[in-house]
C-alpha cells in the first residue's frame, strides 16, 4: 500500500523541505507551509510516528572527513541459506568502513559502498576484510573516480 497517497499536499510539501534541509526551524518550516507552528509541529510530529521520517542526521562530505575514496564492491556468497545472510549481514554491520550494504537479486548476493582514507587502507579492507567476511566466495571491486549525483531524497 502507498502510505503517501494518505498524505495531503501541505504534509508532501513539508516532507520535500525537511529532505532539502532538516535544519529548518518549526516557525519557518510553519511559514513555508502556511500553517501555524503547533499546526505545523503536529504534522511533523504525526510524520515521524508513521515512519515517513526515519531519522535526521548530518550527511558529510567525505572527502572533507579524511576519506580520500569510495568503492562499490560486488559479493558472492558461497550460500544464500538464511542463516549465512544473516552471519554476512551482523558482519557487515560492525565494519565501519562500510557505508552501505544492498541485498541483490541478480548475479551477485549483495552490493556494498566503502569509503578509505588512502590505497594502503583500500589494500587492507580489501584484504583483511571484505574477503574474510562469513560466506565471501568473490568479491569485485570498482573505485568510483567521482560522484556525479548523490542524494538521499526521495521523489515524492
Amino acid at each position: 500500500m502507498n502510505l503517501v497517497q494518505n498524505l495531503d499536499e501541505r504534509d508532501l510539501k513539508l516532507l520535500r523541505l525537511l529532505q532539502t534541509d532538516a535544519r529548518l526551524g518549526n516557525n519557518e518550516l510553519a511559514a513555508k507551509v502556511a500553517l501555524s507552528p503547533s499546526a505545523c509541529l503536529r504534522r511533523v510530529r504525526a510524520l515521524e510516528e508513521a515512519g515517513f521520517i526515519d531519522r535526521t542526521v548530518a550527511i558529510l562530505d567525505h572527502r572533507a572527513a579524511g576519506f580520500g575514496g569510495s568503492a562499490v564492491v560486488h559479493v558472492t556468497l558461497e550460500s544464500q541459506e538464511r542463516k549465512a545472510l544473516d552471519r554476512f549481514e551482523a558482519a557487515v554491520a560492525r565494519v565501519t568502513a562500510i557505508v552501505e550494504c544492498y541485498l541483490l537479486a541478480g548475479p551477485a548476493d549483495y552490493l556494498l559502498r566503502v569509503v578509505y582514507r588512502d590505497n594502503d587502507e583500500l589494500e587492507r579492507l580489501h584484504g583483511d576484510v571484505l574477503t574474510r567476511l562469513p560466506g565471501v566466495q568473490r568479491i569485485q571491486s570498482t573505485l568510483t573516480l567521482r560522484t556525479v549525483k548523490r542524494t538521499t531524497a526521495l521523489p515524492i
